[in-house]
């Protein structure tokens, strides 16, 4: 099993934090790989405007790193601020790299006032999937991560600590208001940096913890429907944020339809739903996106929405607890301790396998929502 770990609160707080609690939960990975999500970042030398985007990577030689830059000035983005890590030599596995820089830069968008948001949206993805195809075409010598307004990833072999330490993370120099981490432990597939979770597609990311039995027709009906984005798949949870993103983005459903797609209700409970006509539609359309646990898997959304499902086995566990202002989730009580200690602990909630947990942008209160209860169908769907 792997270990996971969320945090958002009101007040930007350094990743580190989220390291420290990693380490409260270090019997449950194996030092494979750590992968962070910071979202509603605060630089303390920069401030970031709506037209600035981060773009997250490794750049593993200057050559890399040249084409990356080159490529960003001909695409049109204005570079406008580069994080310095304060590396620490020795701390960070090298993997026999000879020269490597982890990438954090801060880049003005082209024109695009007359591209609607989800053009705009698109035109990001474009741009990361053709850096990404670039470091490929050259024997992975460039990895590219994210391409978002306010998003950074950092993603490294090693143990949680070790990273944070190598990269600097407890200066305090990169904050945010939403911190995914995730400490894997390698059972499925080889060590690849773009394996480690948290992943990401257009400001959705999800973490898992478990296995995905039904990874393959999954995985084939996401590459069959031809979305910018859809490949990869060096883990089997990759397909959680695709699916995500194709209820919410592609489907246009409310955050709530996502547990109807992965673990649909019997045909006997929909009979009973107010909503059942629908829902039995919705299940017989993406029967093939139903999940096969056992899975917890937390999300994030652009907006800052928090989020924790458990397919219908439950037995990956995961909790979440906190107060007005700082809410958590982990995958032991002990990671909630860490990462909220000022909470009532009676009020922390371990979800069934019908419930979706939902931090709202607001963080004043959860919000859990079962699969029996209705939600607001769009007109259009």
């Amino acid at each position: 099993m792997c270990r996971l770990a969320l945090k958002s609160a009101d007040e930007p707080f350094s990743p580190y934090e989220m390291l420290m609690a990693m380490e409260a939960m270090q019997e449950g990975y194996d030092g494979s790989g750590l992968g962070l999500l910071l979202r509603g970042i605060e630089f303390d030398d920069f401030k970031l405007k709506p037209n600035h985007v981060i773009l997250s990577g490794i750049a593993h030689t200057e050559n890399a790193l040249q084409r990356m830059a080159d490529f960003m000035g001909e695409s049109g983005y204005e570079l406008k601020y580069q994080h310095e890590f304060d590396m620490r030599p020795g701390i960070i596995e090298t993997r026999n790299r000879k020269r490597f820089k982890y990438v954090v830069r801060v880049y003005k968008t082209p024109d695009w006032s007359n591209l609607t948001q989800d053009e705009q949206e698109l035109r990001l993805t474009e741009t990361r999937l053709a850096l990404r195809k670039n470091g490929e075409d050259h024997g992975g010598d460039l990895t590219i991560f994210s391409l978002w307004f306010d998003v950074i990833m950092i993603k490294e072999v090693g143990w949680p600590l070790q990273i944070g330490d190598g990269l600097g993370l407890d200066d305090d120099r990169i904050k945010a208001r939403v911190v995914m981490a995730q400490g894997r432990q390698n059972t499925n597939y080889g060590i690849n940096l773009y394996a480690c979770h948290p992943f990401f597609i257009q400001g959705i990311s999800t973490m898992t913890n478990g296995e995905n039995t039904a990874f393959i027709p999954i995985k084939e009906y996401l590459l069959g429907r031809h979305i910018p984005g859809y490949l990869g798949y060096h883990s089997d949870s990759e397909v959680f944020t695709h699916i995500l993103h194709y209820t919410t983005k592609v489907l246009k459903l409310p955050l709530e339809a996502y547990k109807h797609v992965i673990t649909p209700l019997k045909t006997e409970e929909l009979d009973h739903h107010p909503q059942g006509d629908f829902l039995k539609g919705l299940r017989t359309a993406c029967r093939r996106l139903i999940i096969d646990g056992p899975n917890a898997i937390i999300g994030t959304l652009p907006d800052e929405t928090c989020m924790l499902v458990m397919d219908q086995k439950k037995l990956r566990p995961a909790t979440v607890g906190g107060r007005p202002g700082a809410w958590a989730i982990a995958s032991e009580m002990c990671g909630v301790d860490a990462l909220v200690p000022d909470r009532d602990p009676a009020l922390d909630f371990q979800p069934m396998r019908e419930h979706t947990v939902i931090i709202p942008p607001e963080r004043k209160e959860l919000k859990i929502w079962s699969q029996f209860d209705p939600f607001t169908i769009p007109q259009a769907a």
